[in-house]
């Protein structure tokens, strides 16, 4: 299907309505993209299941009582120290699916819903250009991916706080780190967690722009880490393995060193950044020259 004759009325609207007094600078304020996002149920039902998950894993410690020794020191073994230490086994087991589900619940979800709505054509007719509108639901989608990374951890702590009481962190392996220093060590991680979820922001978005499927989009950005992920288990890649997305996911736990290791971080850090700077050039190329029948 051609798509002149989209980009032209695109084009025709944008500079009739500019003889108008139209500004561009006004078009689909980020408030009003707020707000709609906010009310969506997907929004709320993904904070709710954010910020009640530590309160539920803080119930099963108190049920089920103090984790036992495993067969490797882990996590789990020390989260009852504090409630730094809850925090952070609570990030540990969220990072790989349930934040993933989540960022790419706000980024797929956010230009394929209104294809499916039929109502992403309105929104063009306004008129908002294709590259304004873009950016304006990115950086809501971005946003909103950014709180829900950082609500579990701070609910953690909240809740780690009234189950366990505040203190230092505990090495699995042995040893603790003072509470003013893992705060700092916290934040990094947080920071790091969040450069983490970018390539999962963009596919996501990406798939967003292509597809008028919100489902595909989520599901495409899901899929894309659980074949990373089985892809990394597969040792006879060697060290392939360090271009796969997912590879450094958990490279935070360096953090907890006794001396902070950088070298994993920096490398998921260039690793993520490029890919989702690749993801979302394509996603605005994408939908420059995409023709919006819905």
């Amino acid at each position: 299907m051609s798509t002149t004759a989209p980009l032209n009325g695109e084009r025709t609207a944008t500079a009739t309505a500019a003889g108008s007094g139209y500004a561009i600078g006004r078009t689909l304020p980020l408030r009003v993209e707020i707000v709609r996002q906010f009310r969506r149920r997907r929004t709320l039902f993904a904070f709710a299941v954010l910020l009640v998950l530590p309160w539920i894993l803080v119930g099963a410690f108190k049920v089920g009582g103090d984790p036992g020794p495993d067969e490797a020191p882990g996590l789990v073994d020390v989260a009852t120290s504090s409630a730094l230490n809850f925090a952070l086994f609570a990030l540990f087991i969220a990072m790989g699916f349930l934040l993933v589900v989540a960022v790419a619940l706000f980024c797929g979800d956010t230009v394929a819903s209104e294809a499916g709505w039929s109502s992403l054509r309105y929104l063009l007719a306004a008129p908002v250009p294709r590259a304004r509108l873009l950016r304006q639901k990115l950086i809501v989608a971005l946003g909103y991916a950014a709180v829900a990374v950082i609500s579990l951890p701070l609910m953690a702590l909240v809740a780690g706080t009234a189950g366990f009481g505040w203190g230092p962190v505990e090495m699995p392996t042995g040893g603790s780190v003072e509470t003013g220093t893992a705060l700092g060590r916290m934040g990094i991680i947080i920071g790091y967690a969040l450069i983490g979820q970018l390539v999962v922001a963009a596919l996501a978005f990406l798939l967003s722009v292509t597809t008028d499927s919100p489902l595909g989009a989520v599901g495409g950005a899901v899929g894309l880490v659980i074949v990373s992920n089985i892809l990394d288990a597969v040792t006879a890649l060697g060290s392939w393995r360090d271009f796969l997305p997912t590879h450094w996911m958990y490279a935070w736990m360096d953090a907890l060193q006794p001396e902070i290791q950088w070298t994993g971080m920096a490398k998921g850090t260039a690793i993520s950044v490029t890919y989702s700077a690749v993801l979302l050039a394509l996603a605005f190329r994408r939908f420059r020259s995409r023709d919006v029948v819905s």
